[in-house]
Order: C-alpha cells, then sequence, then structure tokens
C-alpha cells in the first residue's frame, strides 16, 4: 500500500509538514506527481465541480493549468484534528491574454491511515488584478 507521510493522527509539526507538501507539490504544476497523493477513489469538490478518482484528479489539473498560467501558491494551516486539515490559501495565475488574477479561499482535506488525501472541498474565489499588484 502506497504511503505518504506524515500519515494521520495529526499533531502541529506534523499538520504544518502536510500543508507545505501540498504547497510544494502543486506549485510543481505536475498533475502526474500530484495526483499521487490522493486515494484511487478519491472525492472532490472543487468549486461548483465535483471529481472522483485519482484519474480525473490527473485529468483535471492538466485542463487547470492550461488555463491558469504562471501558477504560484500559498497554503496556510488553519485547523487541524486526527485525520483532517484546515487550509486558507491564495494563488496567483494570469490568463492567455495576459490578465492576471488572484485567487483565494479555503480547503477541507481529510486523509487516510495512509496519510492519502480521501476527500477534498475547496472554496475558491477569483479576483482580477493588475500585475503590479501581484504579492507572490
Amino acid at each position: 500500500m502506497e504511503i505518504k507521510t506524515p500519515v494521520p493522527p495529526f499533531n502541529y509539526e506534523t499538520a504544518i509538514e502536510k500543508v507545505m507538501l501540498a504547497e510544494r507539490a502543486w506549485n510543481s504544476r505536475d498533475p502526474e506527481t500530484i495526483c499521487m497523493a490522493y486515494t484511487l477513489n478519491t472525492q472532490w469538490r472543487n468549486r461548483s465541480q465535483f471529481i472522483s478518482g485519482r484519474e480525473e484528479v490527473k485529468a483535471f489539473l492538466v485542463t487547470k493549468w492550461e488555463k491558469e498560467l504562471s501558477y504560484k501558491l500559498k497554503k496556510e494551516l488553519w485547523s487541524f484534528s486526527e485525520n483532517r486539515i484546515a487550509v486558507r490559501f491564495e494563488y496567483e495565475w494570469h490568463d492567455d491574454q495576459g490578465q492576471w488574477f488572484r485567487s483565494f479561499g479555503n480547503e477541507l482535506w481529510e486523509f487516510d491511515e495512509y496519510g492519502l488525501m480521501d476527500k477534498r472541498f475547496a472554496s475558491i474565489n477569483d479576483l482580477a488584478i493588475d500585475e503590479k499588484d501581484r504579492k507572490l
């Protein structure tokens, strides 16, 4: 069985580590690597889109980064319990017309005993910004 350390139950240090590993992975923009952090049957809600399974995650990420160019993400631990982590995040990107955006929101994560994310629920808002107003 695949193991993605750290595994539950989380404490403050391991929850922070899990968040930083996720941030680093998503900033790689490598769907093949990123999808391996999720269970085979992972369940997602991303905005109004429902995604089921690792293969759908991979396809979603490919499409995401075809649209969201120069993507840069920052995640922050909000809360945690035994096998759950809540994060706030923001990321910046631009479209193919050069319009920059800052997207921000919250994610709720639930992990299995092997440290793979089984559930991910994301609420995200987008704000158009000028390039000079970028923070990340």
